[in-house]
């Protein structure tokens, strides 16, 4: 799929699925997200091949988080307008329903919520993310030295050139 000037929106999908078993997420993600990566935030981002694992659109301050292959929504996180006109996630739902995602680390769920919307949606290298999501797959898989670039494509996919 070529790049577009247009922003993402629900109708760019044909196949979306709504979380079907939403549970409220405790952990939120600490960042302050300035009025320019607002703006690219709500710009979205759609998946241009099969190693970009996820697609994002916004409605209405709700950004929308769906896994590009399934179309399943794993995420929504709502953001609020700070004093200053910069942005902070209030809340966040994660699906809970096995069959379309199989997590239950609240920790795991806050992380990828960050690092898809700094990673993908807005190309930073996010080096800091990155390891975080390496130690926290490694720390669920009992220890093991999963390779950090099997985790991070399996995970978060690529990201194509804007």
């Amino acid at each position: 799929m070529p790049p577009t000037d247009e922003p993402t929106t629900r109708s760019s999908f044909p196949d979306l699925k709504p979380i079907s078993a939403p549970r409220d997420l405790p952990l939120l993600p600490p960042r302050i997200w300035s009025r320019e990566d607002w703006a690219r935030i709500e710009f979205g981002y759609r998946s241009r091949d099969m190693d970009e694992k996820w697609d994002v659109f916004t409605e209405a301050g709700v950004v929308f988080l769906h896994r590009s292959w399934t179309g399943n929504e794993i995420y929504r996180a709502t953001f609020t307008t700070t004093a200053d006109g910069a942005r902070t996630i209030t809340g966040a739902v994660v699906e809970r329903d096995p069959e379309r995602y199989n997590n239950s680390d609240d920790a795991y769920d806050c992380l990828m919520i960050e690092l898809v919307l700094s990673a993908i949606v807005l190309g930073e290298p996010a080096t800091e993310l990155r390891e975080k999501l390496v130690h926290l797959a490694r720390r669920r898989a009992g220890g093991a030295d999963v390779p950090a670039g099997l985790v991070q494509h399996s995970a978060l996919g690529l990201r194509s050139a804007p």
